[in-house]
């Protein structure tokens, strides 16, 4: 029987410690092909190349035997899952998974996510997606307590498959331990409060740092927020149909076709 078809990417770049514990971690699933940049793309968002050229080479950064196919790209993210599925891979991946990232990406980070922006771009095609993060910024952030849940996560979703139209956005807590458990949450609602430090070169000329403070505006207790904050993993099924379905009834009363 032929194993699943796993391809791996992220956002922090080809030889970030999170994507290496990743790729371990699903070796023990299926066949893994890795498509990540070639250097950090954080916070790129859903961005992706159309006025430069596209650069993409096989890598080896593990030698150890039964090492995966590795390719880098300088592109972003979402341009990793391109390139993977319109060039690199022979068949469809039976799922994509995106991570182990370096930082939080609950509540509002989502949108500016380049790790979710790859297991989205994926989810697009048809194919399941995950994307995982673990609340650490650390570069020798340590992802061992939160491997065995992330395995169980991705093969019950290769079991059962993910709703279509849909993505996961998995945080894992921070903790010395396993996790207390998971928890299927919702988005909690949050914004930053940003600032831009204006600094001057050496040269004289002025730039800008933005800087800020993650402000939570909501109080639910079925929140990603929230299930972090008590120690478990949160599983936020997102969807890339932007669509405010709730304000069309409301807009379909203005008087747009009246002379």
């Amino acid at each position: 029987m032929e194993k699943p078809l796993i391809l791996v990417t992220n956002d922090d770049g080809i030889t970030a410690p999170g994507l290496r514990a990743l790729i371990r971690t699903m070796k023990e699933l299926g066949d893994v092909v890795v498509v990540a940049p070639d250097s950090p793309q954080s916070g790129m968002g859903h961005a992706i190349t159309v006025d430069s050229t596209l650069f993409s080479k096989k890598v080896v950064v593990d030698h150890k035997e039964g090492a995966p196919s590795e390719y880098s790209c300088s592109g972003t993210p979402a341009d990793c899952v391109k390139l993977a599925l319109r060039v690199i891979l022979d068949r469809k991946p039976d799922i994509c998974v995106s991570g182990i990232n370096h930082g939080s990406n609950s509540s509002i980070n989502v949108i500016y996510s380049g790790t979710m922006s790859a297991a989205i771009e994926a989810g697009i095609e048809g194919i399941p997606a995950i994307g995982f993060s673990l609340c650490d910024y650390s570069w020798d952030a340590n992802f061992e307590p939160a491997l065995g849940s992330i395995k169980k996560i991705v093969s019950e979703a290769l079991t059962n498959g993910i709703p279509k139209g849909t993505v996961l956005n998995v945080n894992i807590p921070k903790t010395k331990s396993a996790p207390k458990g998971i928890r299927i949450c919702r988005q909690a609602r949050g914004n930053w409060k940003e600032e831009f430090d204006k600094r001057t070169s050496p040269s004289g000329k002025d730039y800008y740092w933005l800087t800020g403070e993650f402000e939570l505006l909501d109080k639910g207790e079925d929140t990603d927020e929230w299930a972090l904050a008590q120690g478990y993993i949160s599983v936020v099924p997102t969807q890339f149909d932007l669509t405010a379905h709730h304000a069309i009834p409301q807009i379909n009363n203005w008087n747009l076709n009246e002379q």
